[in-house]
């Protein structure tokens, strides 16, 4: 009832000022922290557009628990939009001359609470995986989670009947690929549709997700030991609780406890996989500059949008949808040769330059000012030492909150010290801002001296299509029809 208890508060609170509500934004089941709340950027984009004047909060915790967002919203853009933030509990008005501190103050007592739970969160994890429990939102495939012992994991027969299908293929002989093709024919749901079906997620849009069984579905299963009893965990971790993106951890990091769960497959089983597998391995090696792909991660399928993979035939290099090699009668099969669609890029690129470049137009361009490309590195120079010097405020302020804590200095000698670290942070703001501006000056004036033209010009005189220019000049292929009718849509980034 804690969601409703706050809005009956601040209905209440509302109708004591007379104030009529325009509309109340609930973010139910989201973290505080969450900067992807649907309803708090909904609150903003309304409060840009001024249809309202006032944003009523409980506490200013309710509105973020990041002293960022603090600093961007109700110190900087609320007041130019002319809004006024309140919050009842911690008696935070913007109205009121001298708030601002507190406001600062109670944001940054919030980071360190979100720092605080986030450290405490991942060492109760990393306990938990060291004790042999598993913690990943979803089970893995061939197994469920243990309604009677959380963390445990039992296994699911139906599934696990399909991970001993593979191993047994796959050590009688059969390559992965081929793994793939038989388990697609047989129709037997891939591990992501299978969690569909079972409600586990929901994806309405089915098109870009692996529905089918591929060659790494397979090579996951393969060489995951959760299949002998085993739980490796650990694997990516992230750097920081501001963001939601894991980064790989080194393996000697990895968390690796035996027997936590029955297995699906035997060790005799396993060990013939991993010499079969060993043998198969191919070296790698450094691709020459002729080897390198000029358009990885650029060329799509049009007809199931999954990026299309790298084959050979007879020495010539060809692209080819994923999806029609595991699975003919799912998507029609887009294939081009890498000779016919450097021909065609590079066909449709000089047309672009003749449309859009005069080659005696960019010879007549504006040299790029010297004298202002050394004032702008000197402004970014004195923008990192303001932010370096903002850092040691705020860290200050944080060393005083953790002395009053422990008894060492008093409330007031505290109050004193952190005004007066908080006026050095408001005055270095200041100057950000001004650098902040002097920078987008010079800025602009060195990109009207080098123009989008002058940057294609480079590419003017040139024998081939290259990787960096496919990087630059190029956001996606699409590649669909047939060979006799060859669709190719090149989207641009100029």
């Amino acid at each position: 009832m804690s969601i409703q208890n706050q809005k009956n508060m601040l209905l209440e609170y509302a109708a004591n000022h007379n104030w009529i509500v325009y509309d109340i934004y609930s973010d139910d089941d989201y973290s505080g922290s969450d900067r992807n709340r649907p309803q708090f950027n909904r609150m903003i984009e309304d409060a840009k557009a001024k249809k309202f004047n006032i944003v009523l909060c409980k506490t200013q915790s309710r509105f973020t628990r990041e002293l960022e967002i603090v600093e961007k919203y109700i110190n900087y853009y609320f007041p130019i939009w002319g809004i006024r933030f309140v919050s009842i509990v911690d008696n935070i008005d913007t109205d009121i001359a001298g708030n601002k501190k507190a406001r600062q103050i109670n944001g940054l007592v919030n980071e360190w609470y979100l720092e605080d739970t986030s450290d405490s969160i991942k060492a109760g994890l990393k306990a938990r995986m060291t004790c042999g429990y598993y913690i990943g939102a979803f089970p893995p495939y061939g197994y469920n989670k243990d309604p009677n012992q959380k963390g445990h994991l039992i296994i699911d027969e139906e599934e696990a009947e399909v991970v001993r299908t593979i191993f047994n293929l796959y050590n009688s002989g059969i390559g992965r690929t081929q793994i793939a093709r038989i388990l697609n024919e047989r129709c037997i749901p891939s591990p992501s549709e299978h969690k569909k079906r079972r409600g586990i997620v929901k994806n309405v849009n089915s098109k870009f997700t692996d529905n089918i069984w591929k060659y790494a579905a397979v090579s996951n299963i393969l060489n995951n030991e959760v299949y002998i009893g085993n739980l490796v965990q650990g694997k990516t971790y992230n750097p920081t609780y501001k963001s939601k993106h894991t980064i790989p951890a080194p393996k000697n990091h990895w968390i690796r406890v035996e027997n936590t769960h029955d297995a699906i497959i035997d060790r005799e089983t396993w060990n013939l996989t991993r010499l079969i597998w060993e043998s198969r391995a191919k070296p790698c090696y450094a691709p020459s500059e002729k080897d390198v792909n000029v358009f990885s991660g650029k060329l799509i399928c049009m007809h199931c949008g999954y990026r299309l993979n790298t084959g050979y035939n007879r020495g010539k290099r060809f692209f080819r949808c994923p999806t029609h090699k595991f699975n003919k009668n799912s998507c029609h099969g887009a294939t081009i040769f890498e000779s016919t669609l450097k021909a065609r890029v590079l066909d449709e690129f000089k047309k672009n330059l003749e449309q859009y470049l005069n080659e005696e137009t960019v010879e007549n361009g504006v040299d790029i000012n010297n004298d202002d490309a050394d004032k702008l590195e000197n402004l970014r120079k004195s923008l990192e030492e303001i932010d370096k010097k903002y850092s040691e405020c705020d860290n200050c302020i944080k060393n005083l909150y953790l002395d009053k804590l422990k008894g060492i200095i008093g409330e007031d000698t505290f109050i004193s010290l952190s005004t007066q670290f908080q006026s050095d942070k408001d005055e270095l703001l200041l100057r950000r801002g001004r650098v902040e501006a002097d920078i987008l000056h010079f800025e602009e004036t060195i990109n009207n001296s080098e123009s989008k033209h002058e940057i294609i010009r480079k590419y003017l005189s040139f024998d081939e299509f290259t990787k960096t220019m496919a990087d630059i000049l190029i956001d996606k292929i699409e590649i669909g029809g047939s060979r006799d009718n060859r669709i190719i849509n090149i989207y641009w980034n100029f």
